[in-house]
């Protein structure tokens, strides 16, 4: 990109602050929570839908690279300007919530904080499921771009489900309605479903109609202890066919354990295998009990403990183990490699199997947590990035993660996308003819790909490289 086309760039947006060309600006937006540093040539932060129209045709005309950005918190790559290019920096978007009750609806442009969209909802006593970790910091353009998850996925879903209308940009720059207000809409193709977890490839969201729930009255919590790995599987297993759905199915291996306990000692028995935590929620006397079917299920299995909180702050306990397994891990070393691999419920044990066969075979630290419910694990590899041997040991382990998920019949990502990250082994899971027909509507919708490009799709000898 030359002066002339970031000169048309301003005067698109003539207020100076928000085209960003210094190099230390551009350098803060060159990475996110992945791997790997690309400069972009110039940041631009939009106002509204006609100004992102505007750099889009002007991106066809001369053929640079657009790349939509929220908070990156992407674990995946998502918004990274691997081509260089233009960052529509979506995180200073002017912020729009609005909760319609009658509806059960909420309206909301994508700079708006996921937790933002739970605090207002919860305010109204109703809910918007979808729960990533990150609902904190990630803005929900980026939820819908990668079809964020969460806990709760178990039982509500994760965000596509709660989509009931967008606004996009084309890649064309044409300013597009998708889906509407209502819960029911089957005028011609699903367009609102097929942009969601695109990950930028075709259309940046500029507004989005999320479906809200009541909120349930009761919850409860409980923590299962297992020695064997192999028995906390079964206990799952009993528990989803049992004709109880809880609303969050929490697993961590004794690897996770053990690094929570280093950090910040719970009382977690560190010999154990496995840790189960279990939420429900509905109407209080379900609720009661569904725990104890759960608790009898789980003891006639072998868990070797069980702990039920009788409170809300024994239950915040219970949770703040779950959640102090990032920050615990990075302790560790330096360097954590986050993947969310996911496999039928049903072969979770086997998974964990495959990924201590890896673990010893390439000599790791492999802590395994995720969301034992719907089978959604995420393997970390703490690793020293500056260790260029373990790093390598590391891109060959994370292949093999890969390989084994998807002949356990499972898929290369639960919830955290494909970005840069996963692209080298798309071919693995779609085969030939499945990712050519994917790259068919992306040339249909971007014939000249300049939004978003070098995601999702390999190029040609691609493979996984971390090191810098």
């Amino acid at each position: 990109m030359d002066s002339k086309i970031i000169n048309e760039i301003k005067k698109i947006i003539p207020e100076e602050r928000r085209v960003l060309t210094k190099m230390s600006d551009l350098y803060s937006y060159s990475y996110d929570a992945s791997f790997g540093t690309y400069l972009p040539h110039v940041v631009v932060q939009p106002q509204n839908p006609q100004e992102i129209s505007q750099i889009m045709k002007l991106a066809n005309q001369y053929r640079f690279p657009v790349v939509p950005r929220g908070q990156s918190s992407s674990l995946s790559g998502g918004p990274l300007p691997v081509k260089g290019g233009c960052v529509l920096d979506l995180s200073k978007y002017p912020k729009r919530l609005a909760i319609y009750e009658e509806d059960l609806i909420a309206v909301v442009t994508p700079s708006v904080l996921t937790e933002e969209i739970h605090q207002a909802a919860e305010a109204k006593g109703l809910m918007y499921p979808p729960d990533p970790s990150s609902s904190n910091i990630s803005t929900i353009g980026g939820n819908l771009a990668e079809n964020s998850g969460g806990p709760r996925g178990l039982k509500y879903g994760v965000t596509k489900h709660y989509v009931l209308g967008l606004e996009v940009v084309t890649p064309q720059g044409d300013i597009i309605r998708t889906g509407g207000k209502t819960v029911k809409n089957v005028t011609g193709y699903d367009l609102t479903q097929l942009i969601v977890g695109s990950e930028g490839t075709l259309g940046i969201i500029t507004e989005a109609v999320l479906r809200l729930i009541p909120k349930p009255p009761a919850s409860e919590t409980m923590m299962a202890i297992f020695d064997k790995l192999v028995l906390s599987g079964e206990a799952i297993s009993k528990i989803l066919t049992g004709g109880i759905l809880p609303s969050k199915m929490e697993i961590m291996d004794q690897a996770s354990m053990i690094a929570v306990e280093n950090f910040q000692p719970c009382g977690l028995p560190t010999e154990a295998e496995a840790m189960i935590l279990i939420e429900v929620d509905g109407h209080p006397e379900a609720v009661k009990h569904e725990i104890e079917q759960i608790a009898k299920i789980c003891k006639h299995i072998g868990a070797r403990e069980i702990r039920v909180a009788k409170s809300d702050t024994e239950k915040a306990a219970l949770w703040k183990v779950r959640k102090l397994v990032s920050p615990a891990i990075a302790k560790i070393k330096p360097t954590k490699i986050s993947e969310d691999a996911t496999v039928p419920r049903s072969k979770i044990p086997a998974m964990f199997q495959k990924l201590q066969e890896i673990k010893q075979k390439y000599n790791l630290h492999l802590v395994v947590f995720g969301h034992a419910g719907d089978g959604n694990l995420h393997p970390n590899i703490i690793v020293d990035q500056r260790d260029k041997d373990e790093m390598i040991r590391a891109e060959k382990a994370i292949e093999e993660i890969f390989q084994a998920a998807v002949e356990l019949g499972g898929t290369l990502s639960g919830e955290h996308g494909i970005g840069t990250m996963k692209s080298p082994f798309m071919e693995m899971e779609l085969g030939e003819a499945g990712l050519a027909l994917m790259k068919a509507i992306k040339d249909a919708w971007d014939p000249h790909h300049v939004l978003n490009p070098g995601k999702i799709f390999p190029e040609k000898g691609q493979k996984l490289v971390l090191r810098s």
